[in-house]
Protein backbone atom coordinates (compact mmCIF):
# COMPACT_ATOMS: atom_id res chain seq x y z
CA UNK A 1 0.00 0.00 0.00
CA UNK A 2 1.30 3.43 -0.95
CA UNK A 3 1.40 5.64 2.10
CA UNK A 4 -0.40 8.96 2.12
CA UNK A 5 1.95 11.89 2.67
CA UNK A 6 0.59 14.21 5.36
CA UNK A 7 1.96 17.69 5.81
CA UNK A 8 1.55 18.76 9.43
CA UNK A 9 1.84 22.57 9.56
CA UNK A 10 2.41 24.11 12.98
CA UNK A 11 3.78 27.13 14.82
CA UNK A 12 2.97 30.46 13.19
CA UNK A 13 3.16 34.15 14.00
CA UNK A 14 0.35 34.34 16.56
CA UNK A 15 0.58 34.68 20.33
CA UNK A 16 -0.40 31.01 20.52
CA UNK A 17 2.77 29.76 18.81
CA UNK A 18 3.92 27.66 21.77
CA UNK A 19 0.50 26.06 22.21
CA UNK A 20 0.55 25.03 18.54
CA UNK A 21 3.86 23.21 19.09
CA UNK A 22 2.33 21.21 21.93
CA UNK A 23 -0.65 20.28 19.73
CA UNK A 24 1.61 19.34 16.81
CA UNK A 25 3.70 17.08 19.01
CA UNK A 26 0.55 15.27 20.13
CA UNK A 27 -0.81 14.89 16.59
CA UNK A 28 2.46 13.75 15.03
CA UNK A 29 2.85 11.23 17.85
CA UNK A 30 -0.65 9.88 17.27
CA UNK A 31 -0.48 9.48 13.48
CA UNK A 32 -0.03 5.89 12.32
CA UNK A 33 3.48 5.72 10.81
CA UNK A 34 2.57 2.49 8.99
CA UNK A 35 -0.13 4.34 7.05
CA UNK A 36 1.31 7.82 6.63
CA UNK A 37 4.53 9.54 5.72
CA UNK A 38 4.64 12.68 7.85
CA UNK A 39 6.17 15.92 6.59
CA UNK A 40 6.56 18.27 9.58
CA UNK A 41 6.32 21.89 8.38
CA UNK A 42 7.11 24.52 10.96
CA UNK A 43 6.35 28.23 10.68
CA UNK A 44 8.54 30.46 12.84
CA UNK A 45 7.34 33.45 14.82
CA UNK A 46 8.64 35.60 11.95
CA UNK A 47 6.61 33.64 9.39
CA UNK A 48 9.45 31.61 7.86
CA UNK A 49 8.53 28.09 6.70
CA UNK A 50 10.83 25.18 7.57
CA UNK A 51 10.42 21.60 6.30
CA UNK A 52 13.03 19.50 8.06
CA UNK A 53 12.58 16.10 9.67
CA UNK A 54 13.17 17.84 13.02
CA UNK A 55 11.17 21.01 12.29
CA UNK A 56 9.27 20.58 15.54
CA UNK A 57 12.44 20.35 17.62
CA UNK A 58 13.96 23.32 15.83
CA UNK A 59 10.94 25.51 16.54
CA UNK A 60 10.87 24.43 20.18
CA UNK A 61 14.53 25.41 20.47
CA UNK A 62 13.94 28.62 18.54
CA UNK A 63 17.14 28.06 16.54
CA UNK A 64 17.27 27.04 12.88
CA UNK A 65 20.29 28.66 11.20
CA UNK A 66 20.87 25.94 8.59
CA UNK A 67 17.35 24.59 8.21
CA UNK A 68 16.00 24.33 4.67
CA UNK A 69 13.43 27.05 4.08
CA UNK A 70 10.23 26.05 2.32
CA UNK A 71 7.33 27.60 0.45
CA UNK A 72 3.93 26.29 -0.60
CA UNK A 73 3.09 27.80 -4.01
CA UNK A 74 -0.55 28.75 -4.57
CA UNK A 75 -0.55 26.58 -7.68
CA UNK A 76 -2.96 23.63 -7.97
CA UNK A 77 -0.65 21.96 -10.50
CA UNK A 78 2.15 21.66 -7.96
CA UNK A 79 0.86 20.55 -4.55
CA UNK A 80 4.48 20.35 -3.41
CA UNK A 81 6.35 21.89 -0.55
CA UNK A 82 9.32 23.48 -2.33
CA UNK A 83 12.63 23.54 -0.46
CA UNK A 84 15.01 26.49 -0.78
CA UNK A 85 18.67 26.87 0.05
CA UNK A 86 20.04 29.75 2.14
CA UNK A 87 20.19 32.01 -0.92
CA UNK A 88 16.54 31.34 -1.75
CA UNK A 89 17.33 29.08 -4.71
CA UNK A 90 14.99 26.13 -5.19
CA UNK A 91 16.52 22.76 -4.37
CA UNK A 92 15.91 19.80 -6.63
CA UNK A 93 14.10 17.94 -3.87
CA UNK A 94 10.43 18.69 -3.25
CA UNK A 95 7.83 17.08 -1.03
CA UNK A 96 4.45 16.45 -2.66
CA UNK A 97 1.57 16.38 -0.21
CA UNK A 98 -1.62 14.33 -0.31
CA UNK A 99 -3.27 16.15 2.58
CA UNK A 100 -2.42 18.86 5.10
CA UNK A 101 -3.19 18.86 8.81
CA UNK A 102 -2.98 22.52 9.91
CA UNK A 103 -2.09 22.73 13.60
CA UNK A 104 -1.84 26.47 14.06
CA UNK A 105 -3.69 28.20 16.87
CA UNK A 106 -4.95 31.75 16.58
CA UNK A 107 -4.55 34.31 13.76
CA UNK A 108 -3.14 33.01 10.45
CA UNK A 109 -3.96 29.46 11.58
CA UNK A 110 -7.55 29.15 12.74
CA UNK A 111 -8.99 32.24 11.07
CA UNK A 112 -9.25 31.05 7.47
CA UNK A 113 -5.93 32.40 6.16
CA UNK A 114 -4.01 29.12 5.93
CA UNK A 115 -7.22 27.43 4.81
CA UNK A 116 -7.50 29.92 1.93
CA UNK A 117 -3.95 29.16 0.82
CA UNK A 118 -4.68 25.43 0.89
CA UNK A 119 -7.85 25.97 -1.14
CA UNK A 120 -5.77 27.76 -3.79
CA UNK A 121 -3.25 24.91 -3.88
CA UNK A 122 -6.09 22.38 -4.21
CA UNK A 123 -4.60 20.28 -1.40
CA UNK A 124 -7.19 18.57 0.84
CA UNK A 125 -6.88 19.57 4.49
CA UNK A 126 -8.22 18.66 7.91
CA UNK A 127 -10.75 20.85 9.69
CA UNK A 128 -13.08 23.73 8.91
CA UNK A 129 -13.01 25.70 5.68
CA UNK A 130 -12.33 29.39 5.12
CA UNK A 131 -15.71 30.73 6.21
CA UNK A 132 -16.22 28.49 9.22
CA UNK A 133 -12.68 29.14 10.43
CA UNK A 134 -13.02 32.91 10.06
CA UNK A 135 -16.43 33.04 11.75
CA UNK A 136 -15.40 30.93 14.73
CA UNK A 137 -12.14 32.82 15.26
CA UNK A 138 -14.03 36.09 15.63
CA UNK A 139 -15.87 35.86 18.96
CA UNK A 140 -18.14 38.78 18.10
CA UNK A 141 -19.32 37.56 14.69
CA UNK A 142 -19.73 34.02 16.02
CA UNK A 143 -21.92 35.21 18.89
CA UNK A 144 -24.02 37.38 16.60
CA UNK A 145 -24.70 34.46 14.26
CA UNK A 146 -25.52 32.09 17.12
CA UNK A 147 -27.85 34.58 18.79
CA UNK A 148 -29.61 35.16 15.46
CA UNK A 149 -30.22 31.40 15.32
CA UNK A 150 -31.75 31.42 18.82
CA UNK A 151 -28.74 30.13 20.76
CA UNK A 152 -28.26 31.84 24.09
CA UNK A 153 -25.19 33.91 24.84
CA UNK A 154 -24.01 35.97 27.77
CA UNK A 155 -24.43 39.74 27.57
CA UNK A 156 -21.56 41.30 25.59
CA UNK A 157 -20.34 44.32 23.69
CA UNK A 158 -17.66 44.70 21.03
CA UNK A 159 -15.10 47.50 20.93
CA UNK A 160 -12.73 48.54 18.16
CA UNK A 161 -9.42 50.17 18.98
CA UNK A 162 -10.65 53.70 18.24
CA UNK A 163 -13.43 53.17 20.82
CA UNK A 164 -11.16 52.12 23.69
CA UNK A 165 -12.05 55.17 25.77
CA UNK A 166 -15.75 54.31 25.62
CA UNK A 167 -15.46 51.01 27.52
CA UNK A 168 -16.53 52.42 30.89
CA UNK A 169 -19.58 54.16 29.44
CA UNK A 170 -20.65 51.17 27.32
CA UNK A 171 -20.47 48.77 30.27
CA UNK A 172 -22.41 50.92 32.75
CA UNK A 173 -25.41 48.59 32.39
CA UNK A 174 -23.27 45.52 32.98
CA UNK A 175 -23.08 43.56 36.22
CA UNK A 176 -19.46 43.10 37.25
CA UNK A 177 -17.34 41.02 37.13
CA UNK A 178 -16.81 40.96 33.37
CA UNK A 179 -14.32 39.30 31.04
CA UNK A 180 -12.27 41.33 28.57
CA UNK A 181 -10.91 39.38 25.60
CA UNK A 182 -9.26 39.98 22.22
CA UNK A 183 -11.90 39.11 19.62
CA UNK A 184 -9.55 36.98 17.54
CA UNK A 185 -7.37 35.02 19.94
CA UNK A 186 -7.65 31.72 21.73
CA UNK A 187 -5.93 29.78 24.53
CA UNK A 188 -7.00 32.52 27.00
CA UNK A 189 -4.24 34.81 25.69
CA UNK A 190 -4.95 38.45 26.54
CA UNK A 191 -7.97 37.67 28.71
CA UNK A 192 -8.66 39.37 32.03
CA UNK A 193 -11.41 38.98 34.61
CA UNK A 194 -12.36 42.47 35.77
CA UNK A 195 -14.11 42.60 39.14
CA UNK A 196 -14.50 46.36 39.45
CA UNK A 197 -14.97 49.11 36.89
CA UNK A 198 -11.73 50.80 37.98
CA UNK A 199 -9.81 47.78 36.62
CA UNK A 200 -11.45 48.01 33.20
CA UNK A 201 -9.07 50.47 31.53
CA UNK A 202 -5.93 48.36 32.08
CA UNK A 203 -7.66 45.18 30.91
CA UNK A 204 -8.94 46.87 27.75
CA UNK A 205 -5.50 48.25 26.94
CA UNK A 206 -3.94 44.82 27.42
CA UNK A 207 -6.48 43.09 25.19
CA UNK A 208 -5.83 45.64 22.44
CA UNK A 209 -2.20 44.50 22.41
CA UNK A 210 -3.42 41.35 20.63
CA UNK A 211 -6.21 42.57 18.37
CA UNK A 212 -7.85 45.71 17.01
CA UNK A 213 -11.22 44.46 18.22
CA UNK A 214 -12.10 43.19 21.68
CA UNK A 215 -15.14 41.75 23.40
CA UNK A 216 -16.40 42.43 26.92
CA UNK A 217 -18.74 39.83 28.43
CA UNK A 218 -20.59 39.58 31.70
CA UNK A 219 -19.24 36.78 33.87
CA UNK A 220 -21.51 33.84 34.64
CA UNK A 221 -20.56 33.36 38.26
CA UNK A 222 -20.73 29.84 39.66
CA UNK A 223 -21.35 28.27 36.25
CA UNK A 224 -20.26 24.79 35.28
CA UNK A 225 -18.21 24.60 32.09
CA UNK A 226 -19.09 21.88 29.60
CA UNK A 227 -17.67 21.03 26.19
CA UNK A 228 -18.64 18.81 23.29
CA UNK A 229 -16.59 17.53 20.37
CA UNK A 230 -18.18 17.23 16.94
CA UNK A 231 -17.17 15.22 13.87
CA UNK A 232 -18.78 15.37 10.45
CA UNK A 233 -19.88 17.85 7.86
CA UNK A 234 -23.47 18.91 7.16
CA UNK A 235 -24.89 16.52 9.78
CA UNK A 236 -22.17 16.12 12.44
CA UNK A 237 -22.25 13.75 15.37
CA UNK A 238 -21.71 15.04 18.91
CA UNK A 239 -19.57 13.32 21.50
CA UNK A 240 -20.51 12.74 25.10
CA UNK A 241 -20.42 15.91 27.18
CA UNK A 242 -17.30 16.63 29.21
CA UNK A 243 -16.95 18.98 32.16
CA UNK A 244 -13.93 21.21 32.80
CA UNK A 245 -13.10 22.05 36.42
CA UNK A 246 -10.50 24.78 36.22
CA UNK A 247 -7.68 24.90 38.75
CA UNK A 248 -7.81 28.71 38.83
CA UNK A 249 -10.63 31.20 39.26
CA UNK A 250 -11.35 30.76 35.55
CA UNK A 251 -9.93 28.56 32.80
CA UNK A 252 -6.96 30.80 32.03
CA UNK A 253 -3.68 30.00 30.23
CA UNK A 254 -2.04 28.54 33.35
CA UNK A 255 -5.04 26.36 34.13
CA UNK A 256 -5.13 25.07 30.56
CA UNK A 257 -1.46 24.46 29.83
CA UNK A 258 0.86 25.07 32.77
CA UNK A 259 -0.12 23.89 36.25
CA UNK A 260 -1.66 20.53 35.20
CA UNK A 261 -4.24 20.73 37.99
CA UNK A 262 -7.46 21.30 36.03
CA UNK A 263 -9.82 18.33 35.93
CA UNK A 264 -11.63 16.85 32.92
CA UNK A 265 -14.72 14.85 33.86
CA UNK A 266 -15.66 12.69 30.86
CA UNK A 267 -18.50 11.92 30.64
CA UNK A 268 -19.88 14.80 32.70
CA UNK A 269 -21.97 13.79 35.70
CA UNK A 270 -25.23 15.33 34.46
CA UNK A 271 -28.77 14.12 33.74
CA UNK A 272 -29.40 12.58 30.32
CA UNK A 273 -31.92 15.31 29.47
CA UNK A 274 -29.30 18.03 29.98
CA UNK A 275 -26.71 16.12 27.97
CA UNK A 276 -29.12 15.82 25.03
CA UNK A 277 -29.91 19.55 25.19
CA UNK A 278 -26.21 20.42 25.13
CA UNK A 279 -25.50 18.04 22.24
CA UNK A 280 -28.42 19.42 20.20
CA UNK A 281 -27.28 23.00 20.71
CA UNK A 282 -23.69 22.08 19.89
CA UNK A 283 -24.78 20.61 16.55
CA UNK A 284 -26.86 23.69 15.81
CA UNK A 285 -23.92 25.99 16.59
CA UNK A 286 -21.68 23.88 14.32
CA UNK A 287 -24.15 24.21 11.45
CA UNK A 288 -24.91 27.91 11.98
CA UNK A 289 -21.22 28.85 11.89
CA UNK A 290 -20.55 26.75 8.73
CA UNK A 291 -18.11 24.39 10.44
CA UNK A 292 -16.89 21.27 8.68
CA UNK A 293 -14.81 18.27 9.69
CA UNK A 294 -14.41 18.81 13.41
CA UNK A 295 -14.97 21.39 16.11
CA UNK A 296 -15.44 21.88 19.83
CA UNK A 297 -18.35 23.76 21.35
CA UNK A 298 -18.15 25.14 24.91
CA UNK A 299 -21.02 25.88 27.29
CA UNK A 300 -21.51 27.71 30.56
CA UNK A 301 -24.35 26.23 32.61
CA UNK A 302 -26.24 27.49 35.63
CA UNK A 303 -29.03 25.33 37.09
Amino acid sequence: MVKKRIGVIFGGRSGEHEVALVSASSIIGALDKDKYDIVPIGITKKGEWIAEDDSLGLLKAGQFPHAARAILPADPNSRDIMLLDESGKELSESKPLDVVFPVMHGPCGEDGKIQGLLEMTDIPYVGCGVLGSAVCMDKVVQKQLCEHAGLKSVKFIALHSHEAGDAKELTKEFTFPVFVKPANMGSSVGIAKVKEVVELKDAVEDAFQYDTKIIIEESVEGAQEFEVALLGNMTPKASVVGEIRASNEFYDYDAKYVDGKSEEIIPAEIPEELELRIQEQAIKAFQVTECRGMARVDFLYQP
